[in-house]
């Protein structure tokens, strides 16, 4: 059986990603099990992180596996990743090695490396995770890279708990032809665009009537992600607008998700975006924008900086589920991390379920 990773939501049928998120809500009902018995998965962090490694750490040993954290060049190696590179810099060892000798050691890897903010077209090959992927002989899982695909469906759960299985017994039911609205925000830093590219692509691909937020022209996501959202939208049905003008774009929301992002124009010349960035401040979150909803629901992947991205009374009001979307992390990636086992075993892989 050929081996396979999570990468990207992309590279998953909807009947796989429903099936995913039917285990996940069976994890969120009883959350010990034995999927991973006897099994180990290494986390590598080449950046902070909070939600991830818990829910990861936590989920294995839920499941009765076991998580080793490494943080390559803090407490492991530094690694290179460059094919054919004569390695005399700070690199000790290269990913065609570690991937392999961990490969020998674990079940699993998951990876999280964001975009070193230099250059848009090198970050958006993804090179780290790919080359994990390349060379790992076990299946390998993006924590966030340029896209933060766990984040997706721990999303989609949330809102498939908010809206209810009142369309048909297909949880994608209940939000399809629903108003979401992807929010670009304010924040002091340009940020990694990974969370905004996922939200795109989950939300079109779930048949949503998706509006992609933003100051101006320049904040819109790369094409790779525009033409994956296009091409859900064809599959799936719904729609894709792009918006600038945030009056029109809250009016009937039923789903308002906020997230920060640099404007790939000015990537590694963050000084020349600043100016854009501090004159639309006036993006957040805040009661008045809800009020023009549909009694819409407010998310956000966290961590946010209150009353810079949404205000204390929108992230306390009933309409945030931005902690119900994080706790169901861990949910999600005990069912990743359990149907990676299961394919990689050769067992026959779990079926959805259908309702009566």
């Amino acid at each position: 059986m050929a081996l396979r990773h999570f990468l990207s939501t992309q590279d998953w049928t909807r009947p796989e990603l429903d099936a995913l998120l039917d285990q996940a809500a069976l994890f969120k009902r009883s959350k010990t099990g034995h999927q991973l018995e006897g099994k180990s998965i290494a986390l590598l962090f080449f950046n902070p992180s909070m939600r991830t490694r818990t829910s990861f750490e936590l989920g294995a040993f839920q499941l009765g596996g076991h998580a080793i954290v490494l943080a390559p060049g803090k407490d492991a190696w530094p690694i290179e990743f460059e094919v054919g590179s004569v390695m005399d810099g700070e690199a000790e060892e290269h990913v065609a090695e570690v991937a392999r000798v961990l490969s020998r050691y674990v079940d699993l890897i998951g990876v999280r490396a964001f975009p070193k903010f230099q250059d848009w077209a090198v970050d958006r090959e993804d090179r780290v995770i790919r080359a994990f992927a390349k060379h790992a002989t076990v299946p390998v899982i993006n924590m966030e890279t340029i896209t933060h695909p766990c984040q997706e469906l721990a999303h989609i759960q949330a809102l498939q708990e908010r809206f209810g299985k009142d369309r048909g017994s297909s949880p994608g039911q209940a939000l399809r032809g629903r108003k979401y609205v992807l929010t670009w925000t304010y924040h002091p830093r340009p940020l990694n665009t990974a969370v905004a590219n996922s939200a795109l692509q989950i939300a079109t691909r779930y048949g949503m009537d998706v509006t992609l937020l933003c100051p101006t022209p320049e904040y819109v996501l790369d094409q790779r992600y525009m033409d994956f959202a296009r091409q859900n939208v064809a599959e799936n049905g719904g729609s894709l607008t792009i918006s600038h003008d945030p009056q029109s774009a809250y009016r009937g929301a039923h789903v308002i998700y906020a997230k920060s992002w640099g404007a790939l124009p000015y990537f590694g010349r963050w000084a020349e975006e600043k100016p854009i960035r501090d004159a639309h401040q006036h993006f957040i979150v805040d009661e008045a924008k809800m009020a023009l909803t549909d009694h819409g629901v407010f998310s956000h992947c966290l961590p946010l900086r209150r009353n810079v991205k949404a205000t204390d009374a929108v992230m306390d009001s009933t309409a945030c589920i931005a902690i119900d979307e994080a706790e169901n992390r861990l949910h999600v990636q005990k069912a990743i991390m359990a149907a990676l086992i299961v394919n990689r075993d050769g067992n026959k892989a779990p079926q959805r379920r259908h309702s009566r």
